[in-house]
């Protein structure tokens, strides 16, 4: 049990490290990187729909059936999301992004990438359970489909109005959450299977609404160009294509 502990911590640490790869955007001048964010929020958005509909979606029917019930976690996720976004603001903002005062998607982002971590610790600390093998096929299918969304996550933080250094730190504090989620499969492993089937279509409701409801939004604030717009598409359908081609690691 002792390996099974060492090995499970040792993996969820590294899943956590993929958070620092925003640290490529430092070497990227501000001007140059405020040009590449809106492809960054695109490809965001493509990989939390992608994930979602071909990722956590699926994996809960096939645990579960896709009854009622599966729906329903799928809804409490969205409308746990909108209460989260409603306390967050608090009233209507008229007051333009800035690092002084970021938009609350961002740290709506920061919930829903929690919540996602939270889960990938849950199911990196059930498959060392199972096996030392298992367990490592697992993460490294987490690392794969955790570094496009990182990149993506911290581009979105940055167009939220944080600054460079705050989002390097946000993104890393979420990450930490999947620690969590192993010590509580480890320690509760008879109780992991159960937790998960609520916790998979959850976050599956909250990127949804992260997706449709703030980041897709932030895309059509901008003056339409069709050269931009095309890349804008062309970013999403890379971030679902992403997501898609990790089922073939699976």
């Amino acid at each position: 049990m002792t390996v099974v502990w060492l090995y499970s911590l040792v993996s969820v640490f590294v899943v956590s490290l993929i958070s620092l790869a925003g640290l490529l955007a430092f070497r990227l001048k501000e001007q140059n990187l405020k040009k590449i964010l809106l492809y960054l929020v695109s490809f965001s958005a493509g990989g939390l729909f992608g994930d979602a509909f071909i990722h956590l979606i699926p994996e809960a029917a096939e645990e579960s059936g896709f009854g009622v019930h599966v729906s329903l976690y799928i809804l409490l996720g969205i409308i746990a999301s909108f209460i989260a976004e409603k306390f967050l603001q608090w009233r209507h903002c008229h007051i333009p992004t800035s690092k002084e005062h970021p938009h609350s998607f961002a740290y709506m982002n920061l919930f829903g990438d929690a919540v996602h971590n939270l889960i990938d610790g849950l199911i990196i600390g059930g498959s060392y359970l199972a096996s030392i093998h298992l367990g490592i096929a697992t993460t490294v299918a987490v690392v794969f489909h955790e570094v496009p969304q990182e990149i993506g996550d911290f581009g979105v933080l940055i167009y939220g109005g944080f600054t460079r250094s705050k989002a390097l730190l946000f993104n890393f504090a979420t990450a930490l959450t999947a620690v969590f989620g192993t010590v509580v499969a480890l320690s509760l492993g008879f109780l992991m299977q159960g937790s998960a089937a609520f916790l998979v279509p959850f976050a599956a409701g909250n990127f949804i609404y992260i997706a449709g409801s703030d980041l897709i939004p932030e895309l059509h604030k901008q003056e339409p160009e069709p050269l931009k717009s095309a890349l804008q598409l062309i970013a999403f359908v890379l971030g679902v294509l992403t997501l898609l081609s990790l089922t073939f690691l699976e």
